[in-house]
């Protein structure tokens, strides 16, 4: 690797759009970002599937075990 072409890369404070800051590592000083673990759906458990036309259902049905 060539000398003096890369930029720092070191700690930084990131902080969320709800208010939640965690250390990372950056080339930037600052960061904020507007969704962390903290109140994504997805992480806290309140991520709801969209079933648009019952397609979850039909899925289900299609592809569910038959018992004989």
């Amino acid at each position: 690797m060539k000398e003096g072409i890369h930029p720092e890369y070191k700690e930084i404070k990131a902080v969320c759009a709800c208010g939640e800051t965690f250390t990372t590592r950056s080339t930037k000083p600052k960061l904020h970002v507007d969704i962390c673990s903290m109140c994504h759906p997805f992480f806290t458990g309140k991520q709801k599937i969209m079933d648009a036309e019952g397609r979850v259902e039909k899925f289900k049905k299609k592809y569910a075990k038959k018992n004989k």
